[in-house]
């Protein structure tokens, strides 16, 4: 049950990518707490499916079809919001993809260029076309979905470059617009299992072993991890929160291979709150 506080009734939202996985979760975080929210997705039958599941749960929210790597649909589905609902307060950029992405040897051109274009430059489109709605509406905040790729070097190159781009452009939002009402942050999530997930992560065996040992927390992330991130960026709980990454990835950043440090410093140990005095007193 959500608290008085987290009540935006009078909020107006555009959630791309939000047919499934992290962006459907946003979406409908929002929309628990009376956000309107539109569903900007490429995938129709997913989309609607996540109209059905906010409007079953007492919410608002509509599906506009969107390729945001096109202008044009990025443009429709701004000047629609704005038809129907008069502001546009919140943007989450979302929409994204790997695709058949790889090491940098081995990406054609063909998927460098679909990589780029679905996740940097539909995000600069999104921005770029709700800015001057968003700057109309008195203001209001934007949360690109970026990912720990951005920050490691621990492969997908397309994706890798896409999304740290990302963190550049959320970066510029935040200082040339801030002066108009527009905040602009940058969440960079590590592993979250989707129905997109790799099945190496998905699939018990050796790879999804050594793999989870990597996060401190035991676990990889649930698309409901980000959506409470990005729930609290768009809030007015964090209206001094603008030009910065939230990294959302269960401690993956935070230090070695975990083994690494089992070894050494015994990590697994429980602490006790009593310890044993190194002299006499």
């Amino acid at each position: 049950m959500e608290t008085s506080t987290d009540q935006r009734s009078n909020e107006v939202a555009i959630v791309t990518g939000a047919a499934k996985g992290i962006g459907r979760a946003i979406a409908k975080r929002l929309a628990d707490a009376g956000t309107a929210v539109i569903v900007a997705d490429v995938d129709e039958e997913g989309g609607e499916e996540t109209v059905s599941r906010i409007e079953e749960a007492g919410g608002t929210a509509e599906f506009v079809r969107t390729d945001v790597s096109e202008s044009a649909d990025v443009s429709a589905v701004v000047e629609a919001t704005m038809e129907r609902h008069g502001s546009i307060d919140v943007l989450v950029n979302n929409a994204g993809g790997s695709f058949d992405d790889g090491n940098v040897a081995d990406v054609s051109d063909e998927t460098w260029e679909r990589v780029i274009d679905v996740n940097l430059k539909g995000q600069f489109l999104c921005a770029r076309e709700t800015l001057p709605a968003m700057v109309e509406s008195g203001g209001g905040s934007m949360v690109h979905i970026s990912s720990i790729n951005a920050k490691l070097g621990i492969g997908l190159a397309s994706y890798s470059a896409a999304k740290n781009g990302i963190i550049a452009l959320s970066r510029i939002v935040a200082t040339q617009y801030g002066r108009h009402g527009v905040r602009s942050n940058a969440i960079c999530p590590g592993s979250i299992i989707t129905d997109a997930s790799s099945e190496k992560l998905t699939t018990e065996g050796p790879i999804r072993e050594e793999w989870l040992n990597q996060y401190p927390v035991g676990r990889f992330g649930r698309p409901e991890d980000v959506a409470e991130a990005a729930f609290y960026l768009t809030s007015e709980k964090a209206s001094f929160v603008t030009g910065t990454e939230l990294v959302v990835d269960g401690g993956l950043s935070a230090g070695l291979d975990q083994r690494l440090e089992t070894m050494m410093y015994d990590i697994d140990e429980v602490p006790t709150r009593t310890r044993e005095n190194d002299g006499d007193d």
